[in-house]
């Protein structure tokens, strides 16, 4: 088949791990051929270039700075994206007739790439939706409710769901969610399609735990609290700060935060102000390394704002998994993490905001070594029967299957 993917993604390495790569070479490994779409932000100073790799095909296509930039920047670039993806397809795809289009959230704003490409090849539209957006936008106080903005971007939002045959979400509370506020949507048309992965076989680290380590200026003894991912108003930063000041008391307690994002100077600056020896704020290292990190790390932690109302599901929920990490997780409470963590008895969860609760579970991770292997024992299990792409592929080539035999002539 051939199998057009969408993504705001950078997509930079093929050889490299993560939902998207992972992704894209689980479709290529199947015998299909995979033409991706994405981004040549501004900011890389190029046009719109191709490249090709075996049997995967990677337009990259110059557009506005999407991501790491200012909210006009990133709004004006939100919105040109679909026109510029178009021109761009009609381009250097123009003769390739499609049997699948896959596409992400974020953006919303792929419903005239979708239509284009479902009239042009009668093929079959599956949304993966990883972001519920404008709400979340509305959460954080970034844009109103009553705004024109809003309105815009949510009837750009209700005409992706339209025009999608299958929406796959993330978590049994994301199906839940989208349902209850658009009540337009058949049910029938939605489906659990969790992050998932290509579980990477999990090794004895001992010896680059105490190489990395040193690298990156840890006690050898330290048992190491990570936090791998954006860093930004999403996660809930002045939490992140009371965290740290917090735990700068608990000696044995060393906390990693590695990332990007538009807090990220500002939890850095606030790192060094604080002159604590247990914390440490770095930016993104490189991919591969980052997987040997986590591995040698001890604790996985997730941050989440308190003021969602969606129920999020970040990515990094599965890469500790994957590193067979126990998980301590502070979200608002409408994200159903807490119920995969108590599902998977993999970690525990305590609401943004709640730092004596925070601490208590902090203080319980720190004094059981056992526990802490056995939640993460139970995290990597969970993954394995869960969170593996080739579940999501079956479900793929299943509805393409179905949706052949309805709406094309033989």
């Amino acid at each position: 088949m051939n199998i057009l993917f969408l993504t705001i993604g950078s997509m930079k390495n093929l050889d490299g791990n993560g939902l998207y790569i992972d992704l894209i070479n689980e479709l290529k490994d199947r015998g299909n051929n995979v033409y991706m779409v994405c981004p040549n932000e501004r900011r890389n100073g190029q046009g719109t270039v191709q490249e090709r790799k075996e049997k995967i095909n990677v337009l990259r296509v110059h557009t506005g700075n999407i991501t790491k930039t200012n909210l006009l920047e990133k709004g004006i670039s939100t919105v040109l994206i679909e026109y510029q993806f178009i021109k761009a397809i009609k381009r250097y795809y123009g003769n390739i007739k499609f049997d699948i289009v896959l596409y992400t959230t974020p953006p919303v704003t792929f419903e005239k790439v979708i239509s284009y490409i479902k009239n042009k090849d009668n093929c079959l539209s599956y949304l993966i939706l990883k972001d519920i957006f404008p709400q979340n936008a509305v959460d954080l106080e970034i844009m109103s409710k009553n705004s024109l903005v809003f309105k815009y971007f949510r009837l750009k939002e209700k005409k992706l769901y339209a025009i999608s045959d299958f929406i796959g979400c993330t978590s049994k509370g994301n199906i839940e969610y989208v349902v209850k506020k658009n009540h337009e949507i058949d049910y029938s048309k939605m489906e659990l399609f969790p992050n998932s992965i290509r579980p990477r076989q999990l090794k004895d680290r001992r010896l680059e735990r105490h190489v990395l380590r040193q690298k990156y200026d840890i006690p050898k003894d330290a048992i190491v609290f990570v936090y791998g991912g954006n860093i930004g108003k999403p996660q809930g930063i002045e939490f992140i700060k009371e965290v740290l000041k917090r735990t700068n008391e608990y000696r044995e307690l060393f906390i990693m935060i590695l990332g990007s994002g538009t807090h990220y100077l500002e939890l850095l600056n606030f790192a060094i102000d604080l002159k604590s020896e247990n914390v440490k704020v770095i930016s993104s290292i490189p991919q591969e390394e980052y997987w040997e990190f986590l591995s040698c790390c001890d604790v996985g932690l997730i941050f989440l704002d308190r003021r969602f109302t969606v129920p999020n599901t970040p990515a990094r929920l599965t890469y500790y998994m994957e590193s067979a990490l126990p998980i301590l997780a502070a979200t608002d409470k409408n994200t159903d993490i807490k119920e995969i963590l108590s599902e998977a008895k993999c970690g525990h969860w305590i609401e943004s905001g709640d730092i004596e609760g925070y601490l208590e579970h902090i203080e319980l991770l720190l004094k059981d070594e056992s526990r802490r292997k056995e939640l993460g024992k139970n995290g990597r299990l969970y993954l394995e029967r869960n969170y593996t792409l080739d579940k999501n592929y079956e479900k793929l080539i299943k509805h393409h299957k179905d949706w052949r035999k309805n709406n094309v002539q033989e």
